[in-house]
């Protein structure tokens, strides 16, 4: 890409679209398309392919997508298959039909079996079950990186797969009933500081292992990948390191409610999802890119964040 290539952000309002946008805005990119949904159904694949066909953007970022955590994945099951999968399949689809030789589309750690061994390589994909509280979400997305696959064999076009690890950062989701544990927990650590909570309760046994990263570490690195080669259509971003979901409790709390100490109680009728998902990163680190922001540095950044989004939970 060039400062003046004309790139198309889908999904530029999320939590990752946004950031890459950012980013891309922060590097002196000029030419960035981007549409509201109101104005473009990504699942509407006549309105998606005249979209294309029209703005002739040289490179895509599929950052659109119907996303969750593990509530919404249990309850909208055909939602987040349908809907995912009609996104992935009018851009890639009108991407190769209207000659953009260059696409990045986001994955997931989830589309890895539930069961892997640690840390998860590219390799391993497809080698085992997949966790049942999301499978229709990570079949979606792995439908998404098979076509990208087989569009640049048939094709020869240079289609790309990021496989990020769980992320979080400013424009989160921090609803009730469709965020993810990690804002989940900024919120709830909140309200424990600010409304003198005796405790906060918790899904699963809180010792499933997550590995998390700032989001724009993922968006430098879309940006990075857009940009160099490297062997294959998937590659694993990530950190390289893990802590439990109960260790990340004090994390966030010292971050946030420094001097607190908070009791967390455990809902085990509720599960836990994938006991592990520690991404290998030795890939990425082999073609030359590596995360840069401090983890408590980035709880910081997302939690001012949260606070000016979130006027009603400012004490």
């Amino acid at each position: 890409m060039n400062l003046n290539s004309k790139i198309f952000v889908a999904g530029h309002r999320g939590l990752v679209g946004s950031a890459i946008v950012r980013k891309l805005k922060k590097k002196g990119y000029k030419n960035i398309i981007t549409v509201n949904r109101s104005r473009l159904d990504l699942t509407n694949q006549k309105k998606v392919y005249n979209f294309i066909k029209k703005t002739k953007p040289k490179f895509i970022f599929i950052a659109a997508a119907k996303v969750g955590g593990i509530k919404l994945n249990e309850k909208y099951k055909a939602d987040m298959i349908y809907t995912n999968l009609a996104i992935q399949i009018n851009l890639i689809d009108s991407a190769y039909k209207f000659g953009v030789k260059n696409l990045l589309f986001l994955g997931s750690s989830c589309v890895y079996p539930r069961n892997c061994a640690q840390p998860i390589k590219e390799e391993y994909l497809l080698t085992d079950k997949l966790e049942k509280t999301n499978d229709a979400y990570a079949i979606a997305k792995i439908a998404g990186i098979k076509m990208c696959e087989s569009y640049n064999e048939q094709f020869k076009t240079n289609y790309k797969c990021i496989m990020p690890t769980n992320t979080f950062g400013p424009n989160d989701k921090y609803d009730k009933f469709g965020s993810h544990f990690f804002p989940a927990l900024i919120k709830k650590i909140h309200e424990f500081k600010i409304q003198n909570k005796k405790e906060i309760t918790l899904w699963g046994n809180g010792n499933a292992k997550r590995e998390m990263i700032y989001v724009d570490d993922l968006a430098d690195a879309c940006i990075y990948f857009m940009n160099n080669k490297f062997k294959g259509t998937i590659i694993n971003i990530g950190t390289g390191r893990d802590f439990k979901i109960k260790e990340y409790v004090n994390i966030i709390g010292s971050v946030i409610a420094p001097g607190k100490k908070i009791k967390t109680r455990f809902d085990q009728t509720k599960p836990n999802g994938t006991p592990r998902k520690l991404l290998s990163i030795n890939l990425s680190k082999k073609y030359g890119w590596s995360p840069k922001t401090d983890l408590k540095d980035a709880i910081l950044k997302t939690y001012k964040d949260f606070l000016k989004k979130n006027q009603v939970y400012k004490d």
